[in-house]
């Protein structure tokens, strides 16, 4: 039977309940606006009856809190890391497609392609009234050098970019290192407060929200089981086991975590790459991780398809001749001197693996038209690797189906090739101020070598390599008007015959056609260059506005699904407020009831 005392513990048992709730509702409405945090409730359970031998049997003993936990939904916590890493891709691939898209501005506030374009050829059509003047002719002149300066620092731009993008790579797998670290060391801190019977609510929150952090670099996975006793599987040590996957890999094992780090490439993998180029690579195997994949996203991902975007139009071919150090294809995808984007030491990919190779040549027809490539390795093959390499696909570089910045760059050159081929084969047929046979007008500069290159080595029915004098040295970012021209007007050529005096003009009109030739650039003329690239530009630009709405969308109705479970209401904590302050009151009426009956009790109950 029951002491004569024990509504007292019943009634204390209610009370200290009541206070503890009470106490947890303050707690949340002090954190109603504190980001990441989950709202939290008390768990009570009927404390155990007491057994009485009585007709009645037992008898409750009051009520019993077990523990204080938040309230969160690891369901819609996984939807909102998904959801959150696609959003990561497409916010930062619009963020620098809006930056290539500015390099390339023409409006009245910044002068771009068209209207440099335009300008020159104005020019050439003031030189054919005038060609006898030096001035006219300087005028165009220095058009035309404009013309290639905004293709020199537009190129640069490229390149200043594609650097910022790889900066940014390392600050973000250095922040990936950063929270994995701090998650490992959270996961340690949550064990040892919930193996001693705690319950490490604000640990767990901000667990939850580093991880929400690095979802929007990369995909993860997360798990969380809890550790039975090995002895006896169905005793819970209170402990749990913690692991963040990425791309199959463990990121955090509980306590441990694995690290990525970057590494320079060796070799570029397009022709005007910046050097130093970071991959990013596992740290406990030295495994590269292909950020190019489309089963990754996350803003990662972005960075390395904008930094890399080549829209797969690097070279391939198959393999059909090695050498000791050399791998020769035949059917290669690129068959144009004027689109060639190889760099001149790079990487090829045979049979699974990698070979660098130092140099290359080609071999080309009667058109002109490349027919094969033989590429140079930095090492002999083994006998074994040249008969596996027989017959199989090679390809140079990457792979990446992304319009990004070798892409653009790539474009740039193509038009730059096609435009000063043409005009430099036409100027090349007249003779200067000086009755001299003209030099090429347009000319690439080779920095290391300090001079012009006029890219005049023939390369029909021959072959040639990477250092010779063609017109795959001349790209966006060396190309540039002769500076004897630039220095002497009268080294401009308007006329076949030196005899026909210095105001001939019969040139010009073929010079002229070349503002709208058609099939020049991609098919059109190559005043439709700029509208070609804005084409491009705007495909993925809207591509990606489109996307970045839609899982912005997706990601504000998945918030308000987590708010509704873990978000903390005023109006319901307002309620809950009121409702323990009366379950508080009513347990202390019960104490304040039964101190009345034990006081009648003793003090007026006698013999």
């Amino acid at each position: 039977m029951p002491s004569s005392f024990f509504g007292l513990h019943v009634a204390a048992s209610g009370l200290n309940a009541a206070q503890a709730s009470i106490n947890t509702t303050a707690n949340n409405i002090s954190n109603v606006n504190t980001e990441g945090y989950s709202r939290q409730e008390v768990g009570r359970v009927a404390s155990a009856a007491q057994r009485c031998f009585t007709s009645y049997g037992s008898i409750g003993t009051g009520v019993q809190v077990t523990k204080v936990t938040q309230v969160r939904d690891l369901y819609y916590d996984e939807k909102y890391w998904n959801n959150n890493s696609k959003l990561g891709m497409h916010e930062k691939k619009l963020y620098y497609m809006n930056q290539i898209e500015n390099y390339y501005t023409d409006d009245v506030k910044t002068s771009g392609f068209t209207t440099l374009y335009t300008k020159m050829f104005n020019a050439l059509d003031s030189v054919k009234k005038n060609a006898g003047d030096a001035s006219v002719r300087n005028q165009f002149i220095s058009g035309a050098q404009e013309l290639m300066d905004y293709f020199n620092s537009t190129a640069i731009s490229m390149q200043d970019l594609q650097s910022s993008i790889n900066d940014e790579i390392k600050t973000s797998v250095d922040s990936i290192n950063s929270v994995s670290q701090k998650i490992a060391l959270l996961n340690k801190q949550i064990n040892i407060i919930e193996m001693e019977g705690g319950m490490a609510n604000e640990l767990r929150d901000e667990r939850a929200r580093l991880v929400d952090e690095v979802s929007k670099l990369i995909p993860i996975e997360a798990s969380e089981v809890e550790v039975t006793n090995s002895n006896y599987e169905d005793q819970k040590t209170g402990a749990t086991r913690f692991e963040l996957r990425f791309n199959g890999n463990l990121l955090v094992d509980n306590y441990e975590y694995n690290t990525l780090s970057v590494v320079s490439r060796e070799k570029k993998a397009n022709q005007s790459d910046i050097q130093g180029l970071y991959d990013v690579k596992w740290d406990f195997s030295g495994a590269i991780v292909d950020f190019n994949s489309v089963a990754l996203d996350g803003e990662m991902r972005a960075m390395f398809d904008v930094r890399d975007g080549n829209d797969a139009e690097n070279l391939k071919g198959k393999v059909v001749a090695t050498g000791s150090n050399t791998l020769k294809i035949m059917n290669p995808t690129i068959t144009d001197i004027e689109k060639m984007s190889l760099p001149n030491e790079g990487t090829v990919l045979v049979n699974s693996t990698y070979y660098n190779y130092s140099d290359f040549s080609v071999e080309t027809d009667s058109d002109g038209k490349i027919t094969s490539y033989t590429f140079v390795l930095d090492r002999p093959l083994t006998a074994e690797e040249r008969t596996s390499l027989g017959g199989k696909s090679l390809v140079v570089g990457k792979t990446v189906d992304f319009k990004g910045i070798p892409y653009y760059m790539e474009q740039m050159n193509e038009f730059l090739r096609s435009f000063t081929k043409e005009f430099n084969n036409i100027e090349k047929t007249g003779v200067d101020g000086y009755g001299n046979k003209m030099n090429a007008f347009f000319v690439s500069y080779d920095s290391f070598a300090a001079k012009e290159m006029d890219c005049s080595d023939p390369i029909e029915s021959t072959t040639f390599g990477s250092q010779s004098n063609t017109y795959y040295r001349m790209t966006a970012l060396n190309a540039r008007v002769n500076k004897a021209t630039q220095d002497d007007p009268n080294l401009f050529a308007t006329t076949t015959d030196f005899a026909k005096g210095e105001s001939a003009n019969d040139l010009i009109d073929p010079l002229a056609e070349l503002e709208n030739k058609t099939k020049f650039f991609r098919g059109g003329s190559g005043s439709a260059f700029l509208q070609c690239i804005y084409a491009d530009i705007t495909v993925d630009t809207q591509e990606s506005k489109v996307f970045t709405s839609s899982y912005t969308n997706v990601k504000n109705v998945i918030e308000q699904q987590r708010m509704s479970i873990s978000g903390v209401d005023e109006d319901d904590e307002a309620m809950d407020l009121i409702k323990f302050q009366n379950a508080y009151q009513l347990a202390a009426k019960c104490i304040s009831t039964l101190t009345a009956m034990y006081d009648q009790l003793i003090l007026n109950t006698g013999v």
